[in-house]
């Protein structure tokens, strides 16, 4: 229970200061939503005053701040400047497909990084360990935008097996069709975030699975002439969990962040298209909110690591 409260306290205590960061960052930015009505002749100054008392923006910073920690608490993340709908219902509404994509994405980059990074470092020098190499160093070095475009021409627009854009070309009736064709949609977006997510994670795990190899336990179990199969499980995959699952909370964020990029190329409906918009029009009511979503999903996946770590190992406990 006292690991609980301390959590907690850590998680309210972060997301304070990380929200006074952002919103003075947002506040500093140049430029800002009513800047366009401002150089509109059409649009009075009155107007103009009016719309910054209806979203508050007339009070002074400090007052602004807390007002929105206010609501923060109390799950509303206030007005959007752009659709005048409620931020939470907006996210609402696109969280759901970015979720999907990025979970199904963060679970395959999982294992097949599992995969490529222990069989390589097993078979050191081989054909395999080579071309795992090659591959980690394609996938850590190439841009995703520039993966997506290219896909997209040779598969899409050359071949025409997969979609340009968009997640249905069928009504949305519930029906089996729907969701193949909804599979099919995410097929290329997901093979995107997938491939170049594995590369750098192949070889954190083949340098991790290296190390573990040199150790006296693993030659003493050789000696007792226990073959591989046992030692991955008994021996080598213990001591990966540690520093993997410690990585895998850390990269909650991406679920939302790395999400920008692709889902404005495939005009994918979700956050990360949001965010975008949201960007580009300084709709800051939401920028904050998916800001604050994206920050308590990493303090969230830092617990969550932690947690997961106390039940594989209950020596396990955080310096």
């Amino acid at each position: 229970m006292n690991l609980f409260f301390k959590k907690l306290l850590y998680i309210i205590v972060m997301l304070f200061i990380i929200s006074l960061i952002s919103f003075i960052a947002i506040n500093l930015a140049p430029n800002s939503f009513f800047a366009s009505g401002e150089l509109n002749p059409n649009i009075t100054p009155e107007a103009i005053a009016e719309l910054k008392a209806i979203y508050g923006l007339d009070k002074p910073l400090y007052i602004q701040f807390f007002s929105w920690i206010n609501s923060i608490i109390q799950l509303d993340f206030g007005i959007s400047f752009s659709s005048g709908a409620k931020v939470k219902d907006d996210i609402l509404n696109r969280i759901e497909v970015t979720l999907i994509l990025n979970i199904i994405s963060m679970i395959l980059i999982f294992l097949i990084s599992l995969y490529f990074g222990i069989k390589s470092a097993m078979k050191q020098n081989s054909f395999f360990d080579r071309f795992t190499n090659q591959l980690s160093l394609l996938s850590f070095s190439m841009p995703s935008f520039y993966l997506a475009l290219v896909l997209v021409l040779i598969f899409s627009i050359k071949f025409e097996l997969f979609p340009i854009a968009g997640l249905h070309s069928v009504p949305k009736d519930g029906s089996l069709t729907y969701y193949l064709d909804f599979a099919w949609h995410l097929t290329l977006p997901i093979f995107i975030i997938v491939f170049g997510g594995i590369g750098s994670l192949i070889l954190y795990i083949r340098a991790l699975t290296i190390e573990i190899l040199k150790s006296d336990y693993i030659f003493f179990a050789r000696a007792r002439g226990l073959n591989n199969k046992i030692i991955l499980r008994h021996y080598i995959l213990p001591n990966l969990y540690p520093p993997i699952i410690t990585l895998l909370g850390l990269s909650l964020p991406g679920i939302i962040g790395g999400s920008v990029i692709l889902e404005t190329i495939f005009s994918i409906d979700g956050m990360g298209l949001l965010f975008y918009q949201s960007a580009l029009s300084h709709d800051y009511p939401v920028i904050m909110g998916i800001l604050i979503i994206g920050s308590f999903l990493t303090l969230l996946g830092n617990i969550l690591a932690d947690l997961v770590l106390l039940k594989l190992n209950p020596n396990y406990s955080e310096k």
